[in-house]
């Protein structure tokens, strides 16, 4: 293919003294008029941008048969773990038929019914469920909606028995959580407040605790907490089962440690809860539970990385009060736990998920003191997840579970005799292609092992194939197995498909996630190029043959990767991400993530991020990999700006003729979609990595 006509992006010849209060660094951003979606010199270059990649995408082989083979191999349908409450259990389900995972009721009888169908409630498929909470009995269910991707959540409540509509809309919910107290009468939840008089920039934010009681107007709502606290901070809260106990934990952004309060509400009242400090301003995540044995737990990662659980009396939840149940591990790290202490035991059981480099494992162990541990059989080497029990007490929990291969069904656990047996699997069948999984160490640029899971056509390498490297480092999100669609269609087809666990993600703790964030970044680039580099010296690819992939911070690090080293790969797919770290906070969520990136304002932290935001690293004459930007214009988190005004930089600055494409998508955003709109986008994203790599469709 001969090199796009691309359409004229003129450069500003702009360069500004940051930052403003102690200007350091000369920065340049010649596409800053990019930033304006409402201007109709950006949407004029977007829509031609729109018929460039179209052209490009719909010329290239294999599309019908990819997303046939798509089609098939998500054709078994998803299932989740339940939800239970009472003597009813609430679990998601999708049918292969089906755009959207639905949420059902099962009755003690067995029976099942349909609670909430987002394609019922929207034909067009662009609203999606975001969260649901059954109250404490099970009576009602808390629900959230939100339209075209905005994930702008509305809240509402409906009869579990009736699936009438008996309370909302609540509008501003965005990320709540909601805390039922006991009898379904109210609740507590997270709104943001009134944008009426907020500047344009801040009205994301200022959220707050409140107490709501069914068939109020919202606008009477109780302010519990929140009032004179960080701008961007997030809200958890919960009561326990009883009734007796609130906790309430704060965080700024999406900063790896929270604060925590408790509050006695047999001692105050709903409305004005006498809120107790466990920690503030301590450097850990903290959470804790209120047990029926009369017992606090305290699951936290203070001075154990990898994660602890600690036991305490509820009226004295000071550090120095905690007991450790089950300490830190120093290689696995501790994920969650659940609680089995029906009435039925003879003896209380507790079991604690795992993650060894990435891959789940689950112990039970006494609950009175956490000793006697004994794994727990899982179906693979996968990943558990949607560890759930009777909140009331019982003698059976219930996990999620899924590998490479294998799709997410759920397993029960008995505590009677230790067993593990199938609960549900999904609803339909699919025939998954024989393939080799391996997880492979290898070493970083500065000696650290790292680990990628290799999904192959063969066990060894056997000759350069074409490869996909994905990752994400970020935020302390791990990389554990799962199955997907895209990566068997590709390994089917004969290439390689490579999962990086990079510093900055969670797969070997905290401090695994801190070695990757802030002024340590670096760390995940030089992880990631290590990790292509293994998989050109192994013999599983070339550079010519290489793929990489990323979305939302991993488009940020695949953007990084492609200015860094673009003579190591030869394609990106780079969807959803960031890559204007100078600006990043000025636009959708970015003022949140400043606790793990820096910010701007700081000059040190400029420093940090100047030295690899992919915008400010292009270099003219450089032949860039071919490249394909996933952008969502419903997209209220990465704003698209950051693709935008790196594809211009990259068509102005290239010097090859592989394309450097932008694929933009309206009425979607930054999560959840309807299964056709996955499927497109993956046909158009795999035929691009194909092409571009010399995979045969």
């Amino acid at each position: 293919m001969s090199r796009p006509d691309y359409p004229a992006a003129p450069r500003l010849d702009l360069v500004e003294q940051l930052p403003e209060s102690a200007p350091a660094h000369s920065v340049a951003d010649p596409y800053r008029w990019l930033e304006d979606p409402a201007d109709p010199a950006v949407e004029a270059w977007s829509s031609a941008q729109d018929v460039l990649v179209r052209e490009h995408l719909d010329a290239l082989p294999g599309r019908e048969h990819v997303a046939e083979r798509l089609r098939a191999l998500l054709a078994a349908g998803s299932v989740g773990s339940p939800a239970l409450r009472g003597d009813r259990r609430f679990f998601m389900r999708r049918t292969a038929e089906q755009e959207h995972a639905v949420l059902l009721v099962q009755e003690a009888d067995g029976s099942e019914r349909v609670l909430l169908d987002p394609m019922a409630v929207d034909p067009s498929g662009k609203t999606t469920i975001d969260s649901w909470q059954p109250s404490k009995e099970g009576r009602l269910l808390a629900y959230q909606l939100s339209e075209g991707g905005t994930e702008e959540s509305v809240l509402r409540v409906l009869d579990a028995g009736t699936g009438e509509l008996v309370d909302g809309p609540i509008d501003r919910a965005r990320y709540s959580p909601v805390a039922w107290l006991p009898g379904g009468e109210a609740f507590y939840y997270v709104r943001r407040v009134d944008p009426a008089g907020l500047p344009a920039e801040e009205q994301q934010y200022h959220r707050r605790v409140w107490l709501h009681r069914l068939g109020a107007d919202p606008a009477d709502d109780v302010l519990v907490f929140g009032e004179g606290l960080e701008k961007t901070n997030y809200y958890g809260v919960s009561v326990s089962m009883d009734g007796r106990w609130l906790t309430v934990s704060a965080s700024e952004g999406t900063a790896p440690r929270n604060d925590l309060w408790v509050a006695d509400l047999g001692a105050s009242s709903l409305e004005a809860p006498a809120l107790q400090e466990v920690q503030v301003g301590v450097d850990a995540q903290t959470g804790v539970h209120f047990a029926r044995d009369g017992r606090a737990y305290v699951f936290t990662d203070l001075d154990a990385p990898r994660g602890r659980l600690c036991v305490a009396d509820p009226g004295e939840l000071q550090v120095s009060g905690w007991t450790d149940l089950v300490p830190e591990d120093p290689e696995a790290v501790l994920d969650g736990y659940a609680l089995l202490d029906g009435d039925e035991l003879d003896e209380p059981v507790l079991l604690c998920s795992w993650t060894r480099h990435a891959v789940s494992e689950l112990t039970a162990h006494r609950l009175a003191d956490g000793g006697g541990a004994r794994p727990v059989q899982l179906a693979g080497v996968g990943s558990l997840g949607g560890l759930s029990t009777h909140p009331e007490g019982g003698h059976e929990a219930f996990f999620g579970y899924t590998d490479h291969v294998t799709p997410s069904s759920v397993y029960r656990y008995d505590a009677t005799d230790g067993s593990v047996s199938l609960h549900a699997s999904p609803p339909g069948s699919v025939e998954v292609p024989q393939v080799s999984v391996r997880l492979v160490p290898y070493t970083s640029k500065d000696g650290t092992t790292v680990r990628m899971f290799v999904v192959s056509p063969t066990e060894a390498p056997d000759r350069p194939r074409p490869t996909v490297l994905y990752g994400y480092g970020g935020f302390g999100i791990p990389m554990s197995p799962g199955y997907s669609s895209g990566i068997l269609q590709w390994v089917e087809a004969g290439g390689v498909y490579a999962v990086a666990c990079l510093r900055g993600g969670g797969e070997e703790g905290e401090q695994w996630h801190r070695d990757g964030m802030l002024g340590h970044k670096q760390n995940v680039f030089d992880d990631f190029h290590a990790a292509a580099e293994t998989l050109v010296a192994e013999g599983w690819t070339t550079p010519a043959q290489l793929g990489i992939s990323g979305g939302s911070n991993g488009g940020l690090l695949v953007g990084a990767a492609l200015t860094q080293r673009p003579e190591l790969y030869g394609a990106v797919v780079c969807s959803a991400p960031l890559l204007d770290m100078v600006r990043f906070e000025k636009f959708g969520l970015g003022a949140t993530w400043a606790v793990e990136y820096g910010s701007a304002a700081d000059p040190e932290q400029l420093g940090w991020l100047l030295s690899y935001s992919p915008y400010h690293h292009v270099v003219d004459g450089v032949d860039y990999p071919a490249t394909l930007f996933t952008v969502f214009d419903s997209d209220t988190r990465v704003d698209p700006l950051h693709a935008r005004k790196l594809a211009a930089a990259l068509q102005h600055a290239t010097s090859g003729e592989r394309p450097v494409l932008v694929r933009r998508e309206k009425d979607v955003g930054h999560g959840a979609r309807s299964l056709s709109r996955s499927i497109d986008l993956s046909v158009d994203t795999t035929v691009f990595l194909a092409h571009w790599t010399g995979l045969q469709l």
